[in-house]
Formats: C-alpha cells, structure tokens, sequence
C-alpha cells in the first residue's frame, strides 16, 4: 500500500511539475510512460492552485481591499503555472487568425514572438478574467468560483486528447513536451479526471450544475470543431486555449446564476 502511495505521489508531483512552477523535490521520478500516467492528476493540479489562491485572498482582501487583492491574484497565479496556459491562447490566435494554411500556422504557433492576435486575445481574457472575478468576489462568490473553475476548466481542456490527434510534432524541429501527454485516457483514469474535475460542483445549486455542465461539454465540442478546422488535430497551445476559455466560461454561468 505505501509503495502504491509513493507511486502516485510521485505521478501527482510529476504532474505538478509539467503544469505548474511551483517548487518541486528533486528525487521525483521521471519517465515518459509515468508522464502519461500522470496527466489524469491535472484537475487535481487545479485543486491546489485554487486552494493556494483561495487561502492568500482570504489573507489579503481584508488589508488592501478586493480589487487589488484580485489584481494580485491573477498576478499569482501567472506566477504559479509559469503563464503556461496564457503562453497558448495567445499563440493560438497568432496562429489560427494569422496562418493561411495548416503548415504555416503551426509555423505561427511555434514562434516564441507574439502577434497583433495574440495579443489582443490575450489582454481580453485576463481583462475578462479580472470583471469576471470582481463580480463574483462582489456577490460572495469568488472562492466557490475559483474552487470550481480551477479543476473542471482543466479537466474538459485535457479531455481533448481522447478524441483529436497530436499534430505538433509534424513541424519541422519542434519538440514539444506536451507529446508526452497525447495519449487517450482509459476509461477508469477518464473517469477519474472526470470526478476530480467536477467534484467541486456539489458546492453550487443543482441547476446551476446542470448549466455548468452543458455549457462546458458545448464549448468543448466547438473546441474541438473549431481547432480540427484551423489544424486538423490539437497542440499544447491548444489545451491551454481550451482551459482558458472554459475557465471563462465557467465564470460566466456562475455569475449568470447567481
């Protein structure tokens, strides 16, 4: 029991490595079939940072006020996942928006420089990030919000590599890292990433829930439509762009229900 323990820690910590950049132990064990493994533990990845999130808001609200507790916050978390997932909507729209055939906007999407597109998406989603989060922070919503969206955003963005194909390793010398994740779940850690992605769910009115939950599958399935058009498959950009609009959209419905 404790060696099976000290496996899934160990795949846990992996995970926490790979998405986020929070310091880690340096006698964690690493293989690309353990990264594979690791990958349903995303959505608990999700848990931590919300709770991290959650506990310093809490601290800090009281002492300077809401609006720069929030400001501080999404500063915090940029910090904490290494702008990982704002790093991939803002390629993916350089991409998508300014590539006229596949190869070439997965040309875009691999140039470390940021385009006009970019950067417009990406200024919108944090500038929507924070009315979104003061809203609910004003209605007294803001932890249950954060405690949901963290996980559940996660788990719908990496339920993309059931069904879509990884592509990014078509570019000429590219080397991704996410390559090491494109692997279909099965359907026991499908369930899992499933469960931990949602869990929080209980925290909000059944109908709520219920909108939660549609409105998510919706937007993952035009994700998925919307990518495979542009691509004809997914990259590690697309994930994050994927997580970013969920967690977006999981904002939206919360408020919209409140």
């Amino acid at each position: 029991m404790k060696t099976w323990l000290n496996y899934q820690l160990n795949l846990f910590l992996l995970a926490l490595s790979f998405f986020s950049r929070l310091p880690m132990a340096k006698n964690i064990q690493y293989s690309p079939s353990k990264m594979r493994r690791a990958t349903r533990y995303f959505p608990l990845v999700g848990w931590l940072l919300a709770v991290i999130l959650v506990a310093v808001y809490v601290v800090i609200q009281p002492l300077v006020g809401s609006s720069p507790a929030l400001c501080l916050l999404i500063i915090l978390s940029l910090l904490m996942t290494g702008a990982l997932h704002e790093d991939g909507i803002a390629d993916t729209f350089d991409s998508f928006f300014g590539g006229y055939t596949q190869q070439h906007k997965l040309t875009i999407m691999k140039d470390s420089r940021i385009g006009t597109y970019g950067t417009c998406a990406l200024v919108m989603a944090l500038l929507s990030k924070f009315m979104l989060l003061s809203t609910l922070a004003n209605q007294g919503m803001l932890v249950i919000s954060l405690l949901v969206a963290y996980p559940l955003s996660r788990a719908m963005a990496i339920s993309l590599v059931q069904d879509m194909y990884y592509i990014s390793n078509h570019v000429p010398g590219s080397d991704s890292k996410s390559e090491t994740l494109a692997k279909p779940f099965s359907p026991k850690n499908l369930n899992f990433v499933v469960i931990t992605g949602a869990a929080a769910c209980i925290l909000l009115p059944f109908l709520t829930t219920i909108y939660l939950l549609v409105g998510c599958l919706i937007l993952r399935y035009w994700l998925r439509f919307w990518i495979n058009k542009h691509i004809s498959g997914y990259t590690g950009d697309c994930l994050g762009t994927a997580q970013q609009l969920q967690e977006l959209l999981i904002y939206l419905i919360i408020l919209s229900n409140i």
